[in-house]
């Protein structure tokens, strides 16, 4: 077993000491696109500055005889573009791919200083973010890197989903958590072919109100995912990490995109996968605080004083822990607003 005390030790000779603290960064939208894909790659300069991470795909979604093309697509692109503030991630294809090593043995060397994030997908538990922990460390050194590459891992598998803690608190540049619901229903052996979202027959229904058990009953449809969310949610805020909601995949219907949206929002996400550019207005709207709700939380932060005691304000009690919950709120509202001057100005207009 490892020492606590050398958590944090860097290792390999010549990598970059850890990071003890994961930085929060704006991350309301993880923007996907396909580096083999000329035209999506041709957008990229274009929607700098105007997202909060663009990631580049190398695995699901881009054909096994373009894997080698996405991954020399992503070095020319990230080799050819300043990103500012707008973070560059890549998902690297599975570890027991054939691709999945050549992924980093090529990328860390040729555009390391510009990656802030690789995710791994199918993670199972600690010891495949061990694995991906020590072999970044030897190419950090070897490429003379002088800041760590974090690692976010996507819960897609039973195993993985019952080893979430474990996951969460592997290694120092474990910087959040995605859930992958499609292959999670095919390892769960769910009944679903849909890619996140709801389920018409995953229900509840009212009880009869007469003999006939069909009539006068309603139903209401559930949330397949709301378990396994959750559960994500705290082995993240457990281990200083950060939770997000993975793909939609109905990209026609954005009124169902916005409800799981908001709902992973709701349960202490920070962000989403956008699949498609039409979700990418609805996630900034999503996991961008309401103004509304920023004035409400400004007016019980500077009712509540020190932030002890009780006050009523609009007939409802306030105390410690709706401080709490309020500066939650304020706080994301003004790391927002350093990066969107829109949300500044809708925000501003609420404290007056």
């Amino acid at each position: 077993m490892r020492s606590p005390k050398d958590f944090f030790q860097p290792l390999a000779v010549g990598a970059p000491a850890p990071l003890r603290e994961i930085p929060v960064r704006p991350s309301r939208m993880i923007h996907f696109f396909d580096p083999s894909n000329e035209k999506m790659a041709a957008k990229v300069p274009g929607l700098v500055g105007k997202l909060d991470v663009l990631l580049g795909n190398l695995e699901d979604g881009v054909q096994s005889d373009r894997k080698e093309a996405a991954r020399d697509g992503l070095v020319k692109i990230a080799q050819n573009t300043e990103f500012g503030q707008t973070q560059l991630w890549t998902r690297i294809n599975s570890l027991d791919s054939p691709w999945g090593l050549d992924d980093l043995l090529t990328l860390i060397p040729a555009i390391g200083d510009k990656l802030d994030v690789v995710m791994v997908p199918k993670v199972e538990g600690p010891q495949d973010i061990h694995y991906v922990d020590r072999l970044l460390a030897q190419l950090e050194a070897k490429a003379g890197l002088t800041r760590p590459i974090l690692i976010h891992a996507i819960l897609e598998t039973a195993t993985g989903v019952a080893n979430v803690e474990e996951i969460a608190g592997a290694s120092p540049r474990m910087q959040g958590l995605s859930l992958g619901p499609a292959d999670l229903a095919a390892s769960r052996r769910m009944k679903t072919t849909r890619v996140g979202g709801g389920h018409p027959g995953y229900l509840v229904r009212t009880d009869p109100v007469g003999d006939d058990l069909h009539a006068g009953r309603t139903t209401s449809q559930q949330d397949l995912w709301h378990y396994t969310l959750a559960r994500m949610v705290d082995a993240c805020v457990a281990n200083g990490i950060l939770p997000y909601y993975g793909p939609f995949g109905d990209i026609r219907d954005v009124v169902a995109c916005e409800d799981q949206f908001r709902n992973a929002f709701l349960l202490g996400c920070v962000g989403t996968w956008t699949l498609h550019p039409v979700q990418i207005d609805i996630a900034r709207k999503v996991f961008s605080p309401a103004p509304e709700e920023v004035r409400w939380a400004r007016r019980v932060l500077a009712a509540m004083g020190d932030g002890t005691g009780a006050v009523m304000l609009d007939g409802k009690m306030q105390d410690d822990a709706t401080v709490k919950q309020c500066r939650v709120v304020v706080n994301l509202a003004e790391l927002l607003a350093a990066r969107d001057p829109e949300l500044a100005q809708a925000y501003a207009a609420e404290k007056e």
